[in-house]
């Protein structure tokens, strides 16, 4: 695909930044790919990664990347802390939206867990506010477009990654929007519904599974699969011409999805700010490409 052609063809253009530092990944580099076919220049920022040897190992196997008690590991998306909307109450993390709509108003903005994942299974608990609308989004990479005097603008986090729907199906309009309602919790939002709808009303804990494993991808609520696809398939590229993300309403997110993980096909996690008060829990990962 283009896409791929456009990464063979930016090695001239690698810009190297410092990672080190203990416990973090070696020099890495931020990745610039050249404007073409109506996508604009941008930059697939790497930034220093976190250690999955300082995370917990549970009896699972899993890393529990979330503690309950405090944000190690986790920043606010594009920068170097997290943002003081999103507090820890009662072993979970909360966002305390006002019902702000995706603007990220304030001290908000959307959250990442500082380790790009590959293959892996990753497992929370959520629960919404009434009314409410969030997100998890994986296989995200932090992006930057130039404005016009220049400087760096970071694009939001939808652009590159999929994105599990978190929402109160039975009171928030979104529910009754898109197409067979691939908008309702559990969803790839904007593109495959979850089937069986199984969520749990609003004020009540949901359980949340998303296997990735060398493209194929299976979301999972409330102990049930509920959806399955293949990234990086012409399949994968038709729902992304059919969807909101499509090449002509939005070429940087086609371009982006489109080869979803970057070069390396990994990404990291991340938390949306939806403007709306949401609660995670209990987040874990299970690694599946290690021997």
């Amino acid at each position: 695909m283009k896409k791929i052609m456009a990464f063979a063809a930016m090695a001239a253009l690698v810009l190297v930044t410092s990672c080190g530092g203990k416990k973090k990944a070696p020099a890495c580099e931020n990745i610039v790919v050249p404007a073409h076919d109506n996508v604009p220049e941008y930059t697939i920022v790497n930034a220093p990664q976190v250690d999955l040897a300082d995370f917990q190992i549970d009896e699972e196997g899993y890393y529990v990347i979330f503690n309950g008690k405090d944000f190690t590991g986790w920043r606010g998306y594009g920068k170097d802390r997290v943002p003081s909307k999103w507090v820890i109450e009662d072993g979970a993390i909360k966002f305390e939206g006002k019902g702000g709509g995706e603007a990220q108003k304030g001290d908000g903005g959307d959250i990442i867990f500082t380790k790009k994942f590959k293959n892996f299974i990753l497992e929370f608990e959520w629960k919404v506010a009434k009314r409410a609308n969030s997100g998890v989004f994986y296989l995200a990479q932090e992006v930057t477009t130039k404005k016009e005097d220049g400087t760096e603008k970071y694009e939001h986090i939808y652009l590159s990654a999929p994105e599990y729907q978190i929402l109160d199906n039975e009171n928030h309009p979104d529910s009754f929007l898109g197409v067979n309602g691939n908008r309702k919790s559990a969803s790839l939002y904007d593109m495959i519904p979850a089937v069986p709808q199984n969520a749990k009303p609003f004020g009540e804990w949901n359980t949340a599974r998303i296997l990735v494993f060398q493209g194929t991808v299976v979301h999972g609520q409330n102990g049930e699969n509920v959806l399955e696809y293949h990234l990086w398939t012409p399949e994968w590229t038709d729902m992304l011409q059919a969807s909101k993300f499509s090449h002509d309403k939005w070429p940087i997110a086609f371009d982006l999805l489109n080869d979803c993980g970057g070069p390396e096909h990994e990404g990291y996690i991340g938390l949306q700010d939806h403007g709306d008060v949401v609660w995670y829990r209990n987040i874990r990962v299970k690694l599946l490409d290690e021997e």
